[in-house]
């Protein structure tokens, strides 16, 4: 057995001297290589930072462009509003203006309406006294005409409607409607004339005594009116209902006669006869 003083042989010591320094390169290899690991990560991270800080520096650009672009836009837009304001005040000013120029125009019509419209009414009052003066004529004028359209009897002793002296009287028998009136004019020596559904004939004229003789034929019978006198009414009876015709001559001229022949409403009416 060996002493116990004795120092403790090297060969003893190698073993765990070697352990320790291969735990070491160990260790500092997995350091080095999580180092490196590490450091690559961090590289990795970095550039992709990089990048998506690239990429929104460029998304910020684009923003600022747009932003930039609509600033534009709301600047022109304002610009544009700003000119369209403008124009409609201006616009609304020529309106006023034409408003005002077309309201004294219709007050300057009105003026000029209402002057000739009370000309007009000047001229109808004028007008209206002049119908009245007129209508009084007329009046005065008919009332003397119906006195010399008076009623008298007939040389058949018949009461005859009103006698006709003048055409212009003629004319009120016609106008009133009672009866149908056919004028004539008879020549000395003519043959019978048609006159209604009756012929006349004129036989002779004495001017001085306004006498004159005619013959009447009706129903194919013809009778002798003789020496009557102007304005006298001639009677007699025609047709199958007996229609009771009359003759009235109003002037008595060398040779002629000149008349009319005035019939029932409901007589015959010929034709060919003018009333």
């Amino acid at each position: 057995m060996p002493e116990p003083d004795e120092p403790i042989p090297a060969v003893q010591t190698e073993g765990p001297s070697n352990a320790g320094k291969w735990i070491l390169l160990v260790l500092a290899i997995i350091y080095v290589a999580g180092s490196l690991y590490f450091l690559f990560d961090v590289r990795g991270q970095v550039s992709t930072l990089s990048k998506t800080q690239q990429a929104s520096k460029a998304e910020i650009n684009e923003l600022t462009k747009r932003m930039q672009a609509a600033e534009a836009d709301d600047e022109t837009l304002a610009q544009q509003v700003g000119m369209t304001k403008k124009e409609m005040a201006t616009r609304a000013a020529e309106l006023q203006k034409q408003q005002r120029a077309a309201e004294a125009r219709l007050a300057q019509e009105q003026k000029q309406q209402l002057s000739a419209v009370t000309g007009e009414v000047a001229g109808v009052k004028t007008d209206v006294g002049g119908v009245k003066t007129d209508v009084a004529a007329t009046r005065a004028e008919l009332a003397a005409t119906k006195a010399r359209l008076e009623s008298t009897i007939g040389d058949l002793g018949l009461q005859s409607g009103l006698i006709a002296r003048t055409r212009d009287d003629l004319e009120l028998l016609k106008h009133k409607g009672d009866r149908n009136y056919y004028e004539f004019t008879l020549l000395k020596g003519a043959k019978p004339q048609p006159v209604s559904t009756v012929s006349l004939q004129l036989k002779k004229a004495d001017t001085k005594k306004g006498k004159y003789t005619m013959n009447v034929t009706a129903d194919d019978r013809t009778i002798e009116k003789k020496d009557r006198n102007a304005s006298e009414p001639i009677q007699f009876y025609t047709g199958r209902d007996h229609f009771l015709y009359e003759l009235v001559v109003w002037t008595v001229d060398k040779n002629k006669v000149t008349g009319y022949l005035s019939t029932p409403k409901n007589a015959p009416v010929p034709v060919t006869a003018q009333q």
